[in-house]
């Protein structure tokens, strides 16, 4: 009988149930559950590793939540009790709000929270870093300072970029370059709290967010800490935004952390009543974090249905795509884990991210919302990334990606991605897959991007993507698909570019194929290839009201049974090397035929050709984008 009842035990595994009114001294059951996560992992470590170990958690708010994973915990479950909608924030609630001046309120900050766990990358112990407000489940915008656009500083850097893949710049930035700032006289008050403020310097691709060590109102100039990641002034930009002041307080709604008297100030929307508000302040970096050593990794964790809210970040420049921070949801040296109908919501950093040796992660159904920096960063061997919702990224920092990392034989699918400060999905490697996926109202402040960027690409497919109504902001511009340095034997195929001006940009590429894609531009297109050769052009349909205009027209090896159509009546072609024009004409390029290729109704959607269209006699197939975006059960 007692062999029979532990192998009947073995099999059934075991559960652990987490309720905001439980108690870690309970059992963990349903009838008793535990308070928190940290107590359910270990007792779950307490099961023998080959049975199942689930964690339920029940539905509610958990506060100052920091849960570490590691090897020993591989194939545990976490999972929202059945219909329930539990919340694990980083963070806990501010209260003691009193009248500070005629409009703001202030509330002191207590002693930091002794954490079980602050696994909360960059923050020393006991150190309040406050980057984000959450106010009654909405993400308080910080004050700054101009309230709209940037200021123009007067820093120059003229030493050339030699590119990412030949070395960055010509001679390396001092550290003076790096932390020196020089702005207009009259653009900054003297009196600017040093303690308090924060600087981002924009630059081409990214940004840098700094502190300031010293002010010296005299020669209006500011000297940072720490380092930028690029000077200011570095590839002509100039332009700076001050946060985090009292000076930067311009309207209802907003907050500053004042660090010189330990202290948050707000000002409160109309009819906000401080007393019942509910602000809740970061206290971690990471809310869930799944690390493994270089012996063993973190294998088949399985975290489902839970909603991760407020975060915050350490005070360093980001970098490209702001990489530099971590996620909600942290992994690192992970194996076949799985995320799957995740909110992640109102965090400073990114949503979810992983470094190191990861392979077969699946992110699967996930809402990605209002993050400071990027939504879903996992690469690495074998990931899946397939039907989230991803928008309202870079809110703090401007270079933040939708989709990002890349790797080898990654799929990337049926997403939707929108409102982001730069490129939807950017993600180079090896035999990735990018298909299916809907884009739209990206590439809002920073250059040099696209709705699907490839650096470095080696034979990856896009296809049957669909990227619309990007605004070219200026700079190095905004394209619908950039295949950049080193990418070869990639094939971009099936996609709808619409309303992007300029819908194919190739730079440093060799060998690729373009074909069969639909590229609609009200107004004048644009398609280039600098330093690039080897391409394949064919059986694509580049449609614009306005002119056409092709640069590195030379790159292009074989231009096959392409159809043209221009409402000015002209096409420019222009030989480049290298940058430079070496030759320029007129014309359809290769057997380009220039026609109208007579869709069926594009401006409701409609991409058929219609009977007596071109198309049909140059075997030009019609795209078939209808399931792009997400899978709607």
């Amino acid at each position: 009988m007692l062999l029979t009842l532990a192998l009947a035990t073995r099999s059934a595994g075991a559960d652990f149930f987490v309720a905001p009114s439980g108690d870690d001294a309970a059992a963990g059951t349903r009838e008793r559950p535990f308070a928190t996560l940290n107590r359910a992992r270990d007792a779950a470590r307490k099961v023998p590793a080959d049975q199942p170990r689930r964690i339920l958690v029940r539905g509610g708010r958990y506060f100052n939540v920091s849960l570490a994973l590691g090897p020993e915990d591989s194939g545990l479950v976490i999972e929202a009790a059945p219909d329930e909608k539990p919340v694990l924030y980083g963070g806990q609630p501010i209260t003691g709000w009193e009248k500070d001046g005629e409009h703001f309120y202030a509330a002191r900050l207590p002693e930091f929270p002794a954490l079980p766990e602050n696994v909360s990358a960059g923050l020393a112990a006991h150190q309040w870093e406050v980057r984000l407000l959450e106010v009654n489940r909405t993400l308080a915008p910080r004050a700054r300072f101009p309230e709209q656009g940037t200021l123009a500083h007067l820093t120059s850097f003229d030493v050339p970029w030699m590119s990412s893949t030949g070395g960055g710049w010509k001679r390396p930035p001092t550290r003076d370059e790096l932390t020196t700032l020089k702005y207009r006289p009259g653009d900054l008050p003297g009196n600017l709290e040093v303690k308090n403020a924060e600087v981002t310097v924009n630059h081409m691709w990214d940004e840098s967010c700094v502190g300031v060590a010293a002010h010296d109102p005299a020669q209006q100039t500011l000297t940072l800490a720490p380092p930028c990641g690029h000077p200011p002034g570095a590839f002509g930009v100039k332009k700076f935004v001050v946060w985090n002041t009292r000076e930067g307080l311009a309207q209802p709604g907003q907050w500053y952390h004042d660090r010189a008297r330990g202290r948050l100030v707000y000002w409160p929307l109309p009819g906000q009543d401080m007393r019942k508000a509910e602000v809740i302040v970061p206290t971690v970096s990471t809310i869930l974090r799944l690390k493994g050593r270089a012996d063993a990794n973190v294998k088949n964790i399985v975290v489902r249905g839970l909603s991760f809210a407020v975060t915050t970040v350490p005070l360093i420049a980001g970098g490209f795509a702001a990489g530099a921070f971590d996620g909600a949801i942290f992994l690192d040296q992970t194996e076949d884990c799985t995320f799957r109908e995740l909110t992640v919501t109102r965090v400073a950093g990114h949503a979810i991210s992983a470094r190191g040796n990861v392979s077969g992660t699946r992110v699967e159904g996930c809402e990605i919302a209002e993050c400071g920096a990027g939504g879903i960063y996992v690469g690495g061997t074998r990931a899946t990334i397939h039907n989230n919702h991803v928008h309202g990224i870079g809110r703090f920092y401007p270079s933040a990606i939708g989709i990002y990392h890349g790797g080898r034989d990654c799929v990337v699918s049926h997403n939707e991605i929108h409102d982001c400060s730069y490129s939807a999905i950017n993600y180079g490697g090896q035999r990735n897959i990018i298909e299916d996926n809907l884009l739209y109202d990206c590439m809002k402040v920073l250059h040099d991007g696209a709705a699907i960027y490839i650096f470095g690409g080696k034979g990856c497919i896009l296809r049957r993507n669909v990227a619309r109504d990007f605004v070219d902001t200026g700079g190095y511009g905004a394209s619908a698909y950039y295949l950049d340095e080193q990418s070869t034997n990639c094939v971009v195929e099936q996609n709808l570019s619409l309303r992007v001006g300029w819908p194919s940009h190739n730079h440093m590429a060799t060998n690729n194929v373009i074909r069969n894609n639909v590229f609609i531009v009200p107004g004048d297109a644009k398609w280039t290839f600098p330093r690039s050769l080897g391409f394949t052009v064919e059986k694509n349909v580049l449609y614009a009201t306005g002119r056409i205009r092709i640069e590195g027209v030379n790159a292009v090896a074989n231009w096959s049974r392409n159809l043209f159509f221009t409402g000015a009546g002209k096409i420019e072609l222009l030989d480049l090397k290298d940058y430079s024009r070496t030759g320029q004409g007129e014309g359809p390029p290769g057997d380009t035929v220039v026609a109208d290729p007579l869709f069926v109704d594009w401006e409701k959607g409609d991409y058929r050709f219609r009977p007596d269209s071109p198309a049909h006699k140059l075997g030009i197939p019609p795209i078939d984008v209808s399931r792009a975006g997400r899978i709607r059960r």
